[in-house]
């Protein structure tokens, strides 16, 4: 079988264009190294399973709260995906696909009004009816709440309306490509109007969406639960009563708890882990390869908040690019990423994804490890050798053991980092109040190429948590957003990659391959290039009834 992650989908000015990513078979690449087979696991489709059951799935870390508006957690999205449907979805091709919209939006000659139908006859879990009023309620609240990050991924909304039950309007005050692409995310669910009236900013405590399943008790740092939900459209599609998500930080934990039966499906296995476990006749591996990346923030003007006014900070690091550089030189990429994930991953230096439409070869070049440059420019600046700086980690074994193979990397360079490990709940808050000098932390990866780069690089983003700022690349970014023309996007990307290497406000280092495993008693678990394991229409084997 041979699996493309993305054709172009072209229509007038909403477009998504990512090309073949990996095929599922293995992969010679240039360098002569292997890449991995994919496996993004199989729909229940004709299979014998049997209805009820609880599946206990095992989170490596804790999500955020869970509002769609507000949340900025990767994990927040294995929950949010059982009980809160989008307007889009992409499928295991990576196409974009109706989810609560009925059709991919109509868009105006103009690119300045994108007409979406949506479904009709549905419920929120609270029994409201779900209809374009709803849609338009939470697209409102995603746009405009003081603490959304969603407004810099939604794009250049002038407004929105509801032109009957069954059709919401949006109105732009410039084209935006990527619009449908970001309604395929947390900006695309729809949260009920009655909640969202009788919870305000406590939303997240008792989210009420549409979902195969319905939020219904969460246990800070242990557990959140949620059961099948009977006003589902589509609740014939749905086998298990109960689905609970168990926090389990530690990745040996994990994979021994599901190697002893304690839990059905590990949201993450560790690349240790990965061979044992690909091996184990009672487990099945999933592997992806990822939208996302992973790398270091460095906090540039960040002080007051991510979105608020920059402000400087005295710091070498944060005023001289030539800082940043000599720290990118000082990182061994391939070295470090092949020795500390086992070939696993991939070295990056761009938010590009490889292999898709965009990548072109100028953002696929990283530039070489070359700690001799990394001191001379560090002498260049006038900054004493050593330069220390601290780096917040998160407290992972595999997220430690790579930075601390950075930090001997970077320590030929002339750096001396201090590994400050986290949680990560706490290094999202870091991220978001700015108070940190660096932070190795990643994106799980969208499908259009704007929504892995604006919302981190736009000047006054809710999600620029470096607190970079740049006009030329908000003017590139701006028209990439406005054409629907993939060769001429392409080369816009390739410019803004080119000035973000230049700038290094984020140090782009290695794309993670998504490694799930789940029993082989259980199936319809699927996980694709977008990191989201999909569990809500998950079965036990065996027979119905």
């Amino acid at each position: 079988m041979h699996v493309r992650l993305s054709r172009l989908l072209v229509f007038p000015v909403v477009a998504v264009g990512i090309a073949a990513l990996a095929a599922c078979g293995s992969v010679q690449k240039s360098d002569g190294s292997a890449t991995h087979t994919d496996d993004f696991g199989t729909p229940v489709g004709t299979q014998k399973v049997r209805d009820g059951g609880e599946l206990v799935m095992g989170l490596s870390s804790e999500p955020d709260r869970l509002d769609p508006t507000t949340s900025s957690s990767f994990y927040t999205r294995y929950v949010m995906n059982s009980i809160c449907e989008k307007l889009y979805d992409n499928d295991s091709s990576g196409n974009l696909v109706p989810q609560l919209a009925t059709a991919l939006p109509t868009v105006s000659e103009d690119g300045l009004t994108a007409t979406i139908p949506v479904r009709t006859g549905v419920k929120f879990a609270d029994g409201t009816a779900f209809d374009a009023a709803a849609v338009q309620t939470s697209l409102q609240r995603h746009l405009s709440l003081k603490t959304s990050q969603r407004t810099s991924e939604m794009g250049p909304i002038a407004s929105i309306d509801a032109s009957g039950p069954s059709t919401v309007v949006i109105h732009l005050q410039k084209p935006f490509t990527p619009l449908t692409a970001a309604l395929a995310d947390r900006a695309g669910m729809i949260m009920s109007p009655t909640a969202l009236a009788a919870e305000g900013d406590n939303f997240g405590d008792n989210p009420v969406c549409v979902g195969p399943f319905k939020f219904t008790k969460r246990v800070p740092q242990t557990s959140i639960e949620v059961e099948r939900d009977p006003l589902y459209y589509d609740a014939q599609h749905v086998h298990l009563n109960k689905i609970t998500y168990r926090i389990m930080v530690d990745a040996n934990i994990r994979a021994a708890n599901l190697r002893s039966g304690d839990i059905q499906v590990a949201d993450y296995i560790s690349p240790q882990d990965a061979g044992t476990l690909k091996d184990d006749s009672k487990l099945r591996l999933l592997r992806s390869r990822s939208l996302g990346f992973m790398g270091v923030y460095v906090n540039l003007g960040n002080v007051d908040g991510a979105g608020k006014p920059v402000k400087p900070i005295d710091t070498p690091l944060a005023k001289d690019a030539r800082v940043r550089e000599a720290l990118s030189l000082s990182i061994d990429r391939r070295t470090l990423v092949d020795t500390v994930f086992d070939k696993w991953y991939e070295s990056t230096c761009s938010p590009i994804v490889p292999q898709t439409t965009y990548a072109t070869a100028a953002v696929d070049d990283c530039p070489a490890y070359d700690p001799a440059k990394s001191k001379q420019l560090l002498a260049e600046a006038g900054v004493q050798t050593p330069y220390p700086i601290k780096l917040a980690v998160q407290t992972s074994q595999d997220r430690l053991r790579y930075a601390q193979a950075l930090q001997n990397s970077a320590a030929a360079g002339g750096f001396q980092i201090e590994i400050v490990p986290t949680e990560y709940s706490t290094l999202l808050d870091m991220q978001k109040r700015g108070n940190y000098e660096a932070m190795l932390l990643g994106w799980s990866g969208r499908i259009d190429p704007d929504g892995n780069i604006a919302r981190f690089v736009t000047t006054g983003s809710s999600g620029n948590y470096s607190g970079y700022t740049s006009p030329a690349v908000d003017d590139l970014l701006g028209q990439a957003a406005r054409t629907a023309d993939t060769a001429k996007r392409a080369n816009l990307y390739e410019q803004i990659v080119k000035q973000l290497q230049k700038d290094n406000p984020y140090l782009y280092t290695y794309r993670e391959r998504y490694l799930t495993a789940h029993s082989t008693g259980v199936t319809g678990v699927e996980m694709y290039p977008d990191g989201v394991v999909r569990v809500a229409k998950a079965a036990f084997l065996g027979d119905k009834g």
